[in-house]
């Protein structure tokens, strides 16, 4: 087993976690960070594809960079709006069916 699919596989495996958090957690700031746990595992997969025999390609590499700095500003915003609407509503969740 190469590096490379090593770094493939966990990825895809945080990913999957983080898609059954969003599906299933109820509290924004959990679905956050499970969402923040679903990139994570995308950028491992991409840098698990990218390696090449014994030299990496640049390209997905250069996307992974950009891409956590899209994930921060990304969070950043969401947790501002979760801020926002704890301090209007004084939840932590989304409104939603009370008898579900």
């Amino acid at each position: 087993m190469t590096t490379g699919l090593l770094f493939a596989l966990v990825g895809v495996a945080l990913f999957a976690l983080g898609v059954a958090g969003v599906a299933l957690l109820a509290q924004l700031l959990r679905r956050i960070l499970a969402f923040n746990l679903m990139g994570s595992g995308a950028f491992l997969v991409l840098v698990g594809l990218a390696q090449r025999g014994d030299e990496p390609d640049p390209v997905p590499q250069a996307m992974v960079l950009t891409g956590i700095v899209v994930a921060v500003a990304a969070t950043a915003l969401a947790l501002a709006l979760v801020r926002r609407l704890h301090a209007l509503t004084g939840r932590l969740e989304l409104p939603g069916d009370e008898g579900d």
